[in-house]
């Protein structure tokens, strides 16, 4: 584990550690927590569908990803039927792929120096006890309903290992990944800085830039649209349909506390 590669090994993982494995050709990942005994908590909208959207897009994307959705684990059972939040045997978690662990209170220079989001963060983990307890908490009480964009695999398990969530509901959510996607298309297509050069140098300079500063700004650890919410509490207030709703719920009570 270093600056270029996060991958560890088996014998490396520890209760409460948040993994993660490539699919499609390292198009994206898939995260998880794991919770020792060999076994992954992890969120999903469909067994073997980690990064559906729900739309034609599914097509494309499972194409180029196999799966062992439709196959039957002698250890963790059948999971075709499943989604949401689910527990998994570490082999049906990594699918084939190699095993990482996403990196907690990282350095500036370290943050930067991963250039691929989905892999570190600049936040705080909470002590492991308190990570095992809310991923079991969510497998009994589910996350809400699957979202691209503001709920996926690594904003669950984000959630697992810091009690944040985002409280706009207006931006995206607490992934790297799709903050990242965020960021290159801004970088490219949005910042007028762009115009201030010709040359190709100079151009992929302002754009590397800007993508960096737009990757450090939505990180978890750097945002303030973000509240710290109790599992129990997340769970009982929502429903837990819309996360991000009890994020913003939570803000506005600080608010008016903090007011008072």
């Amino acid at each position: 584990m270093g600056v270029l590669s996060n991958k560890i090994e088996r014998d490396e993982l520890k209760p409460g550690d948040h993994i993660y494995s490539w699919r499609a050709a390292y198009v994206y990942a898939h995260h998880g927590i794991y919770v020792g005994d060999g076994m992954v908590i992890h969120f999903t909208r469909a067994a073997g569908h980690e990064i559906g959207t729900g739309t034609f897009l599914d097509r494309i994307i499972f194409s180029s990803s196999p799966s062992n959705a439709n196959t039957t684990c002698e250890r963790c059972g059948d999971h075709s039927e499943q989604q949401g939040v689910m527990i998994s045997c570490l082999d049906c978690f990594l699918d084939g792929g190699n095993l990482y662990i996403f990196n907690y209170s990282v350095s500036p220079a370290l943050f930067f120096a991963k250039a691929r989001g989905g892999t570190c963060t600049l936040a705080a983990s909470d002590p492991s006890d308190v990570v095992i307890h809310r991923a079991k908490y969510l497998l009994d009480n589910g996350f809400g309903t699957y979202c691209l964009f503001k709920n996926n695999c690594e904003d669950f398990a984000i959630y697992c290992k810091t009690g944040l969530l985002v409280a706009s509901t207006f931006s995206v959510g607490r992934s790297g990944q799709l903050a990242s996607l965020t960021a290159a298309i801004s970088a490219v297509a949005s910042s007028p800085l762009r115009f201030l050069t010709t040359s190709a140098s100079g151009l992929a300079l302002v754009t590397s830039g800007m993508y960096c500063i737009g990757r450090y700004v939505s990180d978890i650890g750097i945002r303030r649209d973000v509240v710290k919410i109790p599992v129990e509490s997340l769970v009982m207030h929502v429903v837990m349909e819309e996360p991000e709703a009890a994020a913003a719920a939570a803000g506005a009570a600080d608010e008016a506390v903090e007011r008072s």
